[in-house]
């Protein structure tokens, strides 16, 4: 009678003689499909063991046969992956060498396999061990290959920034200085950097003046290596700054040095930098402490310069960059008149003719953080035909709901901020009332307030010149609907009975609001629990009382 420990000693030999027949040919579809077929997958489960003399060469036939996509299901069948996990605690070089190919080919492409490899806390292991052998280069390189498909994995982002990856990944970084390792770097990196907390922790680790090195020392290069690692470099440093922790410890209340050499790069004569550097100053610009400080150091000039730079076939990411930047500034109270003055508004405006509608949507976005509760530069605006004019050309672009919402809002705003006659003409002339009437319909309750308000503008201040726009965009029975629908918010149904008083000066559209019965609405929002829309429902059923 054979003893256990014989039997197991009998199959490594059985095993390992077969094995070595397999080593000496390439190990093709069709030698794996028969290596399936004889059941030695299920005997390798055994013989992946620390003690096991052949360890290493069986984890290699596992990471040559799951180079095949059908045998990477029978491997895990056969319960490799447990044992496999283990020996990644081996302090053999070649048996964690194989070890992590074997792993990384069977669970090559499949969320599932890899969640699985999380859930089992390859991580922290990889990581450690990264660590340990960072002189032996196919070690290093195995694991960078790991990490590059774990960190893919969103489940992987906490156990990552619960170890010290990011001091680990900067160390290597350093020493690097060929292109394709640390392109291989670069490409853990950046999934990395989409968490916050690994933001931090990259910054902490001293990555940004990697970064700066690399920008520097690429800058002037034609090579083609060169160029990408520029773009890589400056691409992954407008990452770490998306993070608001991150982005505040670089910023250092605008004296930071990383600040100071983005800010240098605006006037540079390489479009990729120009991109960065906007993206970056617009990134910077998400508190308004930042804005403020930024617009009162001269940013804006900065920008307005590179956007001059840009306006005649122009790069569009960076008038993109640019404008988004501008937006950024425009936000805060006190900034509004220093950049209208420095003349915002008439570079911004010189790229009315693009095409582009992302250029086109954060032009939009400017200027109307621009114009907020600034009368004379919303006057100015709403009586410039050619900007009317193109705004409610794009009130029509239904391929790109971005344009057309922002055209709307801009429109709205135009009038809001300038209470203006003038500018109200300009509007009804350039065909932009029914835009207005239309926006009352939106399904954010933000644009549907800013069109009431506006149109109740419109009918206190020039009811005659709009009245028959007004008539023919249905205005009324979409007002009735509003009121009717339970699904309005208080605010839409208080500015729509706003609107219906005031629309009460034009006979036909007193008659309209006759034949609509909009007593018996208004009537039962007397008793709304919203003491503003009760107390608005008082007033306009006296209004319709009187007038009937």
């Amino acid at each position: 009678m054979v003893k256990g420990g014989d039997c197991v000693l009998q199959q490594e030999h059985h095993v390992q003689k077969k094995e070595l027949a397999i080593m000496m040919f390439r190990l093709d579809a069709e030698t794996s499909e028969k290596l399936q077929g004889s059941g030695i997958l299920q005997l390798f489960a055994n013989l992946l063991t620390p003690q096991s003399p052949c360890t290493a060469k069986v984890a290699n036939v596992i990471a040559e046969v799951a180079k095949n996509e059908f045998m990477r299901l029978p491997c895990v069948d056969a319960g490799l992956i447990s044992p496999l996990v283990q020996l990644l605690n081996s302090k053999d070089q070649e048996v964690l060498l194989q070890t992590g190919r074997a792993l990384g080919n069977i669970c090559y492409d499949s969320h599932s396999l890899q969640a699985q490899l999380i859930n089992m806390g390859v991580i922290p292991t990889l990581v450690k061990l990264l660590g340990i052998h960072c002189q032996n280069a196919a070690l290093t390189e195995m694991c960078l290959v790991a990490f590059g498909n774990l960190a893919e994995l969103e489940s992987s982002k906490e156990q990552f920034a619960s170890t010290n990856i990011a001091e680990e990944l900067v160390k290597l970084f350093k020493k690097q200085i060929e292109h394709d390792k640390r392109e291989m770097i670069f490409e853990v990196l950046a999934p990395l950097a989409e968490n916050d907390a690994i933001k931090l922790q990259l910054v902490e680790a001293g990555l940004v003046e990697c970064l700066l090195e690399i920008v520097q020392q690429k800058v002037d290069s034609d090579k083609e290596d060169d160029i990408a690692e520029l773009k890589t470099g400056s691409d992954l440093m407008v990452l770490l700054l998306l993070g608001d922790e991150s982005m505040q410890k670089l910023f250092e209340g605008g004296k930071g040095s990383v600040f100071q050499r983005v800010l240098s790069w605006i006037p540079s004569n390489n479009h990729q930098l120009q991109l960065a550097g906007a993206l970056a100053i617009a990134n910077f610009a998400r508190n308004d402490g930042n804005c403020i400080h930024m617009v009162d150091n001269g940013i804006v000039e900065k920008l307005m310069d590179l956007l001059d730079r840009h306006v005649e076939d122009g790069n569009v990411t960076v008038q993109h960059a640019a404008l988004s930047a501008l937006r950024n500034l425009a936000i805060p109270v006190v900034n509004k008149a220093k950049m209208l003055s420095a003349g915002v508004t008439e570079t911004v405006l010189k790229f009315l003719k693009s095409e582009m509608p992302p250029v086109q949507f954060k032009l939009l976005g400017t200027l109307r953080m621009l114009i907020d509760a600034q009368a004379e530069a919303a006057e100015q605006l709403g009586k410039n035909v050619k900007l009317v004019e193109r705004l409610v050309e794009w009130c029509e672009a239904k391929d790109h709901a971005g344009v057309m919402g922002e055209s709307n809002r801009l429109l709205s705003a135009l009038i809001r901020h300038s209470k203006s006659k003038d500018v109200i003409k300009t509007i009804v002339q350039s065909g932009g009332i029914k835009h207005l009437v239309t926006m009352a319909t939106s399904e954010h309750v933000i644009m549907q307030n800013e069109a009431l308000v506006a149109l109740a503008l419109i009918a206190a201040l020039e009811l005659g010149t709009a009245e028959k726009d007004l008539e023919s965009a249905k205005l009324v029975q979409i007002l009735h609907r509003l009121l009717a629908d339970e699904r309005s918010a208080p605010e839409i149904k208080y500015n729509s009975m706003v609107l219906i008083c005031a629309l009460m000066g034009s006979d036909s559209l007193h008659k309209e609001v006759q034949d609509l019965a909009f007593l018996d609405v208004v009537s039962k929002l007397r008793s709304h629990e919203n003491k503003s829309v009760a107390q608005q429902a008082s007033l306009t059923e006296q209004r319709l009382t009187v007038e009937s």
